[in-house]
């Protein structure tokens, strides 16, 4: 007589299988049994007149009606006599060069920022103390000291 090809570990793997799948079903059920409970709508969120949200509708008295015309979408516009002029060129003091590698730091009389400032970027010869004029550029890691010269 032949043996049978199922052994005792594939019978229990197969119970195991069945017993999870009805255990998915049966959770599977009770959700859709619980949503059916607390309605299963859509939750909604108001925005009040302040600007916060709520679970309940604003009041409709403190509604304000708001023209399409008033709302402006970009920066107002400045008139000619109301331009400020910028000057880009900046008055501080070099507080280290190394001229043998190549750089240095200024600090910025205005706000004391200290900017970095490389050879490449100098029109006169600094060092250490020296009154300096410059003009910001942006660099890889910040704002960086350029055209720099020599203030008497």
């Amino acid at each position: 007589m032949a043996k049978s090809q199922q052994t005792y570990s594939k019978s229990e793997k197969e119970k195991k299988r069945l017993k999870k799948r009805e255990e998915k079903q049966k959770k599977r059920e009770q959700r859709k049994a619980e949503s059916k409970e607390r309605g299963g709508g859509i939750a909604f969120a108001y925005v009040d007149h302040n600007g916060h949200l709520t679970d309940t509708p604003p009041d409709p008295t403190k509604k304000v009606k708001v023209e399409a015309e008033s709302i402006e979408i970009s920066i107002p516009k400045t008139l000619p006599g109301e331009k400020e002029e910028f000057d880009p060129v900046r008055i501080g003091t070099v507080s280290f060069f190394d001229t043998s590698k190549g750089f240095g730091f200024i600090i910025d009389s205005e706000n004391s920022e200290k900017y970095f400032c490389h050879v490449s970027g100098l029109i006169d010869e600094i060092t250490e103390g020296n009154r300096v004029s410059f003009e910001l550029e942006r660099g890889m890691k910040g704002m960086n000291a350029v055209k720099v010269k020599q203030v008497k």
